[in-house]
């Protein structure tokens, strides 16, 4: 299902910084973070569909994605995983890739797409599920943001939960340098599950308990499910980006660290 917690354009030192999980069953064949052969991508990959929940490029580009949370489901569905890549891999701006996206929006199962130009400053949110089911397209605020499974922003108790403490631990460094490994160790490993009258009550009440924490490690029908990954990036205002991954692999924590100075 996947959390993201993020800041934008509201900080000194760093103009984008994102801490982010990927809720996946564990039986999914995935990629762990690194450079995609024959593409200037770096981040993780869905080995099944192609995809990626998070990524980057050196040009400057950003893009992550959640999967809406919603009983029905479209068949045949395009991959909601192909988003991210395709704005990575295009010379569009944001608002002009994601204007793209919403001509064929309802060719996907829910999704909330968020798209990143570090040299435009331009953070544009892309869903199709907003009130009515629409799809839209808007342009990010500077400030803190949440994304899960709902519009961005919902008021879901682990969003709530998530954006606070994150706000406590950036108010505790002021302007000064982060620690992004640190900073995921201690909000995105949270395994606080909510009382069944605040859940989103879309699946039943046991599900959603199971799904209301941060870190999620949970038994499914389709099998093991939860937290596969998470990741903390930042992007500094020289241009440099850190970008951490520690990644679930054969029940054994591995943990990754790319840096890389986006190009002018």
């Amino acid at each position: 299902m996947c959390i993201a917690v993020f800041m934008w354009q509201a900080h000194p030192l760093y103009p984008f910084l994102l801490l982010f999980n990927r809720d996946e069953y564990h039986s999914r064949p995935t990629k762990p973070l690194g450079w995609w052969e024959g593409a200037e991508i770096l981040g993780g990959r869905d080995e099944k569909a192609g995809g990626t929940w998070l990524a980057s490029t050196t040009d400057g580009k950003f893009a992550f994605l959640t999967n809406f949370r919603e009983v029905q489901s479209i068949p045949q569905a395009k991959s909601r995983g192909e988003l991210p890549v395709r704005f990575l891999q295009s010379k569009k701006k944001p608002l002009d890739f994601a204007e793209e996206i919403l001509t064929e929006a309802d060719q996907y199962n829910g999704f909330n797409l968020v798209i990143v130009n570090i040299h435009s400053k331009s953070m544009v949110y892309v869903t199709n599920r907003s009130e009515g089911g629409k799809s839209i397209a808007t342009e990010v605020s500077p400030g803190i943001h949440v994304l899960t499974n709902a519009l961005l922003d919902s008021p879901w108790p682990k969003a709530q939960r998530l954006g606070h403490a994150f706000k406590e631990l950036m108010d505790k460094y002021g302007e000064g340098e982060l620690q992004m490994k640190e900073m995921a160790d201690e909000l995105m490993m949270d395994t606080t599950k909510d009382d069944e009258g605040l859940l989103p009550d879309i699946y039943p009440p046991e599900t959603e308990s199971h799904l209301s924490s941060i870190f999620i490690d949970t038994e499914r029908p389709l099998g093991r499910y939860g937290t596969r990954s998470t990741s903390s990036l930042y992007v500094k205002s020289n241009g440099e980006v850190y970008f951490y991954e520690r990644h679930l692999e054969k029940d054994l924590w591995k943990e990754q660290t790319v840096a890389y100075q986006i190009e002018k």
